[in-house]
């Protein structure tokens, strides 16, 4: 129907030969493409066939039927209605609506079998097949009806200069009414009235007649409202569209007419890059580059109602770009010729960037092509060996030129991120990686220049949709995911977290303005969704490199935003509910940058406060029983005085249901019978890769890619060292720089508790802190399990000694070791010198 969108897209372009795959059927002259009209207005293919049309019995009918090319099955079965309103639009389409909301079209590769088809549509419905529209779509009153039936064509009035006020009056009135815009159309196609208007246009210049000049802007932008593809062959012609965008020039409600024709002529250069040969490839070019103009310069902005009145002037250039593309594509001596020159290290700096910005315009071309011919495009892009010259390109110092190749390498990806794996597998076994492609692509983020790092959000969208397992191929004999991800955490991902290793060696980051900050969390963001989409690869990646621990430093960041990244990086990991990241979080105690970042938010009701206690509520819901052990053994003196949500006491409830079941055998046993039951179901929906990886013997793993270390592990001499000695000498070593910070919050909106932090090595906390990755509930070395000796954490050595929660030498701050018998005596004695009040000290090495 006239208001469409756009006519969907053509079978084969105008220059194109038969396009039957393998020779297999000779008549093209019926062959077809049958599409059908989305929600969205956009056109979908449901399949190519060969159209007849003969009475049907069933429909009791003429009708047209389509059958598959491929298996000759039945596409379409469409009785001619005689009173449906079919369509013949450039020569090649017929457009009707099945039902009010079901509209069809039919492409046809020749137009000989269009205007076959278009006869039969015709003599049954007993038109003229002169006709581009066989039946008034708008209801029109009687007297309109009769008007029309009455007068078989419409009489142009004589083209004269004195008769354009006359002209415009009909064009515009003809406008309303499809059959009156119809015969205006062929009144205007028979007579060669355009031509004639022309003329008339430079009479008018000649003798500045402006009341001339407004009266042909007006029936110009008329004949563009008609919707009629051979008026706009007519007008976009080489002799004529200077002189139709010189009638647009003079707009009656502007003040002084524009330049256009000045613009197009002295302006806009035309620059030829690599030689082009073919002079119709020159000629669609240039007409082109005018007709887009026109359309997005100097018609005006389309009313409500005009708009769909300009959908074959969006076809019109539509089919201009495919049919330049596919003339280029096939000119294969242009095209070596261009990727020659992008890779010749002898082309001067501006040379190259034209032909980059050549190549950017022509991929942004191809997305006007089909799907099988956007596969033949790329294929052929990649043959000519896009990727390696992308590769060059972005090796460059230009950073225009740099840009335009991100922009063709988002092409590339977008259309298929698989052939962009491949290609990076491949240039591993022969690169170092500094100089991988993906590589290239992480450093361009982290160097972003721009203060909103607009590119980098570009790339870092590109980098996601390459590792997102969702869009990898698994095939019969090797699976995508596994490889690409195995290769990808080998040699890229240290690219990648590089700026967030870099600033967090301190407990706090060492930079911490707003671009680093933007650029901290885009990383943090795409290691989120690493951790909801890779399994076992980011795991092993995050506890073997300690990740989540320098994560964590973000939280003392002053950009809010920034911290949000880093809670929500641990929210994801613990939502997981795996033990071996619940261990790893225990030993390393990485909850105590969380409940310091709570505790210094004091009563501020904002979203760093929710999303803290959404954690924990997380935590308490889900019964993570090794978590709120650890929680409620470590942080509960900090976090016993909040009661504006029940969250901490609903954790300390749990927690104290878990001692009362160990504490009953029968209560025990009960339990672990629901939780073996409960394992032996969960087990099943396990991943098969991950069963793979757990199952995978550590001889064949490479170096650097270690399994999850069990709990088990050995430890190295400073892990193994007694933490009480430890904290011993940390006292003695550090005596005199004992400070206190007293932080007052209102955590309770009624009371004010104020929390003494001691920021001393030589002060027992009252805050303790005493869980391991072994210390499990229900394990033997778990605190509540009678005559269990305490077993503290430690972390491994990363990073130079601190003056903040972590150290070197392993975590001492915040513990303290009630099941250690030696140390009871002791410890109580120190803890009765306290006062009893709302007090908790806080202590870190």
């Amino acid at each position: 129907a006239p208001d469409q969108p756009s006519a969907p897209p053509a079978i084969a372009s105008q220059s194109g030969g038969s396009g039957v795959a393998g020779g297999r059927m000779t008549d093209t002259r019926r062959r077809v493409k049958v599409y059908t009209l989305n929600e969205d207005r956009q056109w979908d293919d449901r399949g190519t066939g060969h159209v007849s049309s003969c009475y049907v019995e069933r429909l009791k009918g003429m009708s047209l039927l389509v059958r598959a090319e491929s298996d000759g099955s039945l596409l379409l079965e469409s009785k001619i209605n005689p009173n449906t309103a079919y369509q013949k639009q450039q020569d090649t389409l017929i457009v009707w609506s099945e039902a009010e909301n079901y509209d069809l079209a039919l492409s046809f590769q020749e137009k000989a079998g269009c205007d076959e088809i278009w006869e039969k549509i015709c003599q049954v419905q007993g038109k003229d097949p002169s006709v581009d529209i066989t039946q008034d779509l708008v209801d029109e009153s009687e007297e309109e009806r009769f008007d029309d039936m009455s007068s078989p064509g419409l009489e142009l009035p004589s083209c004269e200069l004195s008769r354009l006020e006359e002209i415009a009056e009909l064009v515009a009135s003809s406008l309303p009414s499809p059959l009156r815009r119809e015969k205006l159309a062929l009144a205007l196609e028979n007579e060669g009235y355009i031509k004639k208007l022309l003329e008339i246009f430079h009479v008018c210049e000649d003798l500045e007649n402006i009341e001339g000049l407004h009266h042909l802007y007006e029936i110009i932008k008329g004949i563009f409202l008609l919707n009629r593809t051979a008026l706009f062959e007519v007008m976009f012609s080489e002799e004529c569209i200077m002189d139709v965008i010189g009638c647009l020039e003079y707009d009656p409600s502007l003040s002084q007419s524009r330049k256009h024709r000045e613009f197009l002529t002295k302006t806009a250069k035309f620059k030829e890059v690599i030689p082009i040969s073919d002079p119709e490839l020159k000629q669609k070019i240039h007409q082109t580059y005018r007709v887009q103009y026109i359309q997005d310069m100097v018609l005006p902005t389309p009313s409500v109602f005009e708009e769909n009145m300009l959908s074959t002037l969006h076809s019109f250039i539509f089919f201009n770009k495919v049919e330049i593309v596919g003339m280029l594509q096939e000119d294969e001596k242009f095209l070596t010729d261009l990727f020659a020159q992008l890779t010749d290290e002898a082309t001067d700096e501006e040379k190259r960037q034209e032909l980059v910005n050549f190549l950017k315009e022509f991929c942004a071309f191809s997305q006007t092509l089909q799907p099988q011919n956007r596969d033949a495009f790329f294929k052929t892009l990649s043959n000519m060996g896009i990727l390696p010259a992308l590769e060059v390109i972005l090796g460059m110092d230009d950073a225009q030129v740099r840009s335009a190749a991100t922009d063709i390498f988002s092409y590339l990806v977008e259309y298929n991120p698989s052939m962009v794996r491949e290609f990076v597998m491949q240039e591993a076994q022969q690169n170092d990686d500094d100089i991988l492609l993906i590589n290239l692509i992480i450093e361009h983020m982290i160097c972003d220049t721009d203060p909103e790092l607009g590119g980098a959000v570009l790339l870092m969208g590109l980098l996601r949709t390459l590792v997102d397992p969702e869009n990898m191929l698994a095939t019969a004999n090797k699976t995508e995911k596994t490889e690409f991800l195995g290769f990808f955490y080998k040699h890229c991902m240290h690219v990648l977290t590089a700026p967030l290793l870099a600033n967090t060696t301190e407990d706090k980051p060492s930079k911490d303005d707003f671009q680093t900050a933007q650029l901290l969390a885009l990383i943090l963001e795409l290691l989120t969704f690493c951790v909801e989409h890779h399994t076992y690869h980011i795991k092993n990646y995050i506890i073997n490199k300690d990740i989540l621990r320098r994560v964590l430093v973000l939280m003392a960041s002053k950009h809010a935003f920034l911290a949000l990244c880093a809670l929500r990086f641990k929210r994801k990991i613990i939502g997981l509910k795996d033990e071996f990241y619940n261990r790893y979080i225990m030993k390393s105690f990485l909850f105590e940058p969380v409940v310091k970042a709570f505790l210094n938010n004091g009563s501020r009701y904002n979203l760093m406060n929710s999303a803290i206690i959404e954690m924990f509520e997380f935590i308490r819901v889900e019964d993570i029983k090794s978590l709120t052990a650890h929680v409620i053994e470590n942080y509960w003196k900090a976090l016993e005085d909040v009661d504006y949500v029940q969250t901490f006491k609903g954790l300390k409830l749990r927690f104290e249901q878990q001692r009362e079941r160990q504490d009953n055998p029968k209560l025990d046993s009960m339990r672990s019978i629901l939780r073996n039951h409960r394992y032996r179901r969960d087990a099943r929906t396990l991943e098969d890769e991950e069963e793979m990886w757990f199952n995978t013997d550590e001889d064949d793993m490479e170096d650097g890619e270690a399994v999850v270390p069990p709990s088990d592990k050995p430890k190295n001499d400073e892990d193994i060292m007694d933490p009480i000695s430890k904290f011993m000498e940390r006292k003695k070593l550090k005596e005199s720089e004992e400070k206190e910070v007293l932080l007052k919050t209102n955590l309770s909106g009624r009371q004010s508790p104020s929390f003494k932090l001691s920021f001393s090595s030589g002060t027992k906390s009252n805050l303790t802190s005493q869980s391991s990755a072994s210390n499990l509930p229900g394990s033997p070395g778990s605190p509540g399990s009678p005559g269990s000796p305490g077993s503290p954490g430690s972390v491994s050595k990363s990073t130079s000694q601190m003056a903040a929660i972590t150290t070197k030498g392993g975590l001492v701050g915040l513990v303290d070791y009630p099941d250690d018998d030696e140390e009871d005596d002791e410890d109580e004695d120190k803890e009765e010198t306290l006062p009893l009040s709302k007090k908790a000290k806080l202590e870190s090495s």
